[in-house]
């Protein structure tokens, strides 16, 4: 160790994708204070204390997940431990998509965003109980549950920790009470000034619920022109009815005029995610934003805590029974497998949800006097089954995988339980 260190660690020799800095390329990283020092090509080794070989390595601003549910104990079986789902597995910012409500933000902030070494934001629930379990309780979830005054009052109050309005659709919302509950979520949005996130995954959802007389294939329309410029249309490739693609298996027309009039795209991967249907809407052109993950306790299999019994071992009906491990990076290598590219993927968990929720200057790049939030991958090769919740399987030529991340400049490895293990195709 030099005596004349002036860095505390240099990351050296990763390729360097930031593309809110316009870079790309074979750099080295160095950091200071836990913030970023200098990102440039052949920094002295002697001037950091420490130096970590990351040639060969993808060097990414820290990763950020816009899709999470990581409110713990509060949400049911939704709801997973914050920093399993963010550092542990290579994500340092997380974006909790309507855990909480104006009601329970105040323990949000108290028990998850405060103590997670993961940066924790949320889009506020429109709804007056959050983010609970709505296909048990979907009473719960009727405009008559819905304070727009209260839910903005909150949402400006707390702008350090909310970003966003999430904009529910709890299984078969919209074939129950048609489209209030959205006009008022879009209302939330617009005076609060801040983006709502409607998500389309099961808006449709149970035919028990019955359809009132709605048409599952009127909702993207009907929908659209309520939101403004930079609110986020989630689910796009839901395998289920009333997402981007129709009835007819065709692209609903009104997308490509909601993209040009400013509106985003989330891909809110997890258990709503189709191949068939994401290779249908990317032929068509549309490529997301952003890319949540969208993990939670129904989707991923949730181990029980250490020294802990799972009391639902040998019940083949709980609901973790044989679900898959997951992570945003498994997510990459999904939209990877569909044909975009690894210089189109990256944006999409880096800069552009930096951008939907404002902070810009202060995540999503690694530029000199940021924090040094980084997210380092790995590329490994060979051919890999990637298989989504329609068992419809994809085969990844490669597939990346956390090395490790920084968050404020102090490593995390990759420890989740939920981390996906390879299976070579």
């Amino acid at each position: 160790m030099s005596v004349t260190a002036s860095f505390d660690l240099l990351l050296r020799g990763g390729r360097v994708i930031d593309p809110a800095a316009g870079i790309d390329g074979i750099k080295d990283v160095a950091i200071r204070n836990g913030k970023i020092a200098a990102v440039q090509s052949d920094i002295l080794p002697t001037s950091a204390k420490d130096v970590v070989d990351v040639t060969g390595k993808l060097v990414l601003p820290g990763m950020i997940d816009t899709h999470a549910h990581v409110f713990q104990y509060v949400s049911g079986r939704f709801g997973m431990q914050p920093d399993m789902v963010g550092v542990q597995s290579g994500v340092t910012t997380l974006i909790d998509q309507g855990g909480p409500s104006c009601m329970t933000l105040p323990g949000f902030r108290h028990f998850i965003a405060e103590p997670a070494k993961s940066r924790v934001y949320a889009f506020l629930s429109a709804y007056l109980v959050g983010g609970l379990e709505g296909h048990f309780y979907p009473n719960l979830y009727s405009p008559d549950g819905v304070d727009i005054d209260a839910t903005v009052k909150s949402a400006i109050a707390n702008r350090d920790l909310v970003r966003g309005i999430k904009a529910h659709a709890e299984i078969g919302g919209f074939a129950r009470w048609g489209i209030r509950v959205l006009e008022m979520a879009a209302e939330i949005g617009k005076r609060a000034e801040l983006p709502v996130y409607v998500h389309f995954g099961q808006l449709w959802g149970l035919p028990e619920s019955g359809t009132n007389g709605e048409d599952v294939d009127t909702i993207l329309e009907r929908v659209i022109p309520l939101l403004k410029e930079g609110d986020v249309l989630a689910h796009p490739f839901t395998r289920h009815p009333g997402g981007f693609v129709n009835r007819e298996g065709e692209v609903h027309p009104v997308i490509q005029a909601a993209i040009d009039r400013g509106l985003k795209i989330d891909v809110g991967h997890g258990s709503h995610f189709s191949y068939r249907l994401a290779k249908k809407a990317i032929a068509a052109g549309i490529v997301p934003n952003t890319l949540g993950a969208d993990i939670h306790g129904y989707n991923t299999e949730v181990p029980a805590p250490a020294g802990t019994p799972d009391e639902h071992e040998d019940d083949e009906n709980h609901p973790f029974k044989g679900q898959a491990k997951f992570s945003l990076v498994q997510a990459m290598s999904s939209m990877i497998s569909l044909g975009l590219t690894l210089e189109q993927v990256v944006p999409m968990v880096t800069s552009n949800p930096a951008k939907m929720i404002g902070m810009s200057d202060k995540i999503g790049s690694l530029k000199v006097g940021m924090d040094a939030d980084v997210s380092v991958l790995v590329e490994k090769p060979g051919r890999y089954i990637l298989r989504d919740n329609e068992n419809t399987e994809v085969i990844s030529n490669g597939l990346l995988q956390p090395a490790f991340c920084l968050r404020a400049g102090t490593r995390f490895d990759p420890i989740a339980p939920i981390l996906p293990q390879a299976v070579a195709a």
